[in-house]
């Protein structure tokens, strides 16, 4: 495999879609060895075919606020690759979303969706539309007429959309309903749904907890546990309340959360009714995380600022991509951390990710550490098509058994000659090999 080759051919075909090639890249430099082990990949031109996604679809999202007003938005539904199974991914609701960040985040989900060994395909969507500030009625008014350049795209055994940054249950519920009324059908098409009409019990708290999961497997391998070890976090949606409950009920103590205004600093931990307000400061229509040190005056507000400059054991990325760089890995492990362990999809950069690993510390990709979001939206399809509706205990031990088998193969593949375990390298080749030998088994 010429990884030069492929990513000079790339960039032609994809001209400025910098998120899609660092994601790409960063698959390719890890699986060069194993690829070239098995020489019918190449005779099956198993990469070519990888790194072309099946469909894009783009399509114009228009709506009207309360006032009257006729706005334009896009909409992206990104069917990446569905050797494993019908697609699967969520949809983001945010105004950075574009079609470089679509195709970036819809080729991880091939490879997190395949770890967690569950039948489903690679996919993600969106749109460039902001629901902060906007009411009920107009959110709802833009999902569906969002969900009418969709419907005809998605079905449960075709595509299966769930949530993301700027999609919750109120979202998801929008969404469900135009689909229901297009379709006549009541199906398990999209996940993340309401407990009372199709949802799963610990959907909400999922990617959270599998991340707090996922990073005790890594601690175990040197006979420690997270109990007693001081934890930042970023950002302060939910998968990081998900981090922060599971982490503080395991006997950890979190410290920080951030916002895009900067980050505050609690060192009591961040525990109790201080985990509820996590759920009223999402809420809120403001997103900045500041209101925190009003409700609790100990806390500190650094304006500006990201979290990482704060000692710790642990430091988990819960907000978005590339959000913590060389000079901030540079800090951590200068401070001591010997654990980062991604929440969010691809937040740490190719330079950053280097420092952990030349400085051998513990070091998890999102795509196998933040996989227990998707894993619990599989749950809620087998639930779906059962017609179940499982207690949280039974989800919560599924869940915890992909976190385990999921860390499992990173070993498998990851582990290095000097004992270093390589999770970024046993992430991406045991989440390839899978796609890999079905692409080659199911023919062109």
């Amino acid at each position: 495999m010429d990884v030069k080759k492929i990513m000079l051919d790339l960039e032609r075909r994809n001209p400025g879609e910098k998120e899609f090639h660092q994601a790409v890249y960063e698959l390719l430099i890890s699986i060069e060895g194993i690829y070239n082990q098995y020489p019918y990949f190449e005779k099956h031109s198993v990469i070519e075919r990888l790194i072309e996604p099946d469909r894009v679809l783009i399509f114009k999202v228009p709506w009207t606020d309360d006032a009257g007003n006729i706005h334009v938005n896009r909409g992206f539904r990104v069917q990446f690759n569905n050797a494993l199974g019908p697609y699967k991914g969520g949809l983001r609701f945010h105004p950075s979303v574009n079609l470089s960040i679509m195709k970036f985040l819809a080729f991880e989900q091939i490879f997190k969706n395949s770890l967690t060994t569950l039948p489903l395909g690679g996919a993600k969507g969106g749109s460039d539309f902001n629901p902060k500030g906007k009411s009920d009625a107009e959110i709802m008014r833009f999902c569906q007429s969002f969900m009418l350049g969709l419907w005809q795209h998605i079905g449960p055994e075709i595509d299966v959309p769930a949530g993301d940054i700027g999609v919750g249950t109120r979202e998801i519920g929008y969404l469900f309903g135009m689909y229901k009324k297009l379709t006549h059908q009541h199906n398990g098409t999209l996940t993340g749904k309401g407990i009372e009409w199709g949802g799963s019990l610990l959907r909400p708290e999922a990617t959270g907890y599998g991340v707090v999961y996922f990073i005790n497997e890594m601690l175990s391998t040197q006979k420690d546990n997270i109990e007693g070890k001081i934890v930042t976090v970023s950002g302060f949606g939910n998968v990081a309340w998900g981090v922060v409950k599971k982490a503080t009920e395991m006997g950890a103590r979190v410290v920080t959360l951030s916002g895009p205004d900067g980050y505050v600093y609690d060192p009591d931990g961040i525990k109790g009714e201080k985990i509820d307000y996590m759920l009223e400061l999402r809420a809120s229509n403001d997103d900045i995380v500041e209101p925190y040190v009003r409700r609790f005056p100990k806390a500190k507000y650094f304006a500006g600022r990201k979290p990482w400059e704060v000692p710790c054991n642990i430091a988990i990325p819960c907000a978005t991509q590339n959000e913590l760089d060389a000079n901030d890995a540079a800090l951590l492990v200068k401070n001591g951390c010997n654990c980062v362990c991604e929440a969010a999809n691809m937040p740490c950069t190719p330079d950053a990710i280097e420092i952990f690993q030349q400085a051998r510390i513990l070091y998890a990709p999102g795509k196998a550490a933040n996989a227990g979001g998707v894993a619990t939206s599989g749950l809620e399809m087998s639930q779906n098509a059962m017609k179940l509706s499982w207690p949280a205990s039974e989800v919560d031990a599924r869940l915890q058994h992909i976190m385990q088998n999921i860390h499992q193969n990173c070993l498998k593949y990851g582990l290095e000659p000097d004992g270093y375990i390589n999770y970024l390298k046993g992430a991406n080749v045991a989440g390839f090999l899978k796609v890999a030998h079905a692409l080659v088994e199911q023919g062109v």
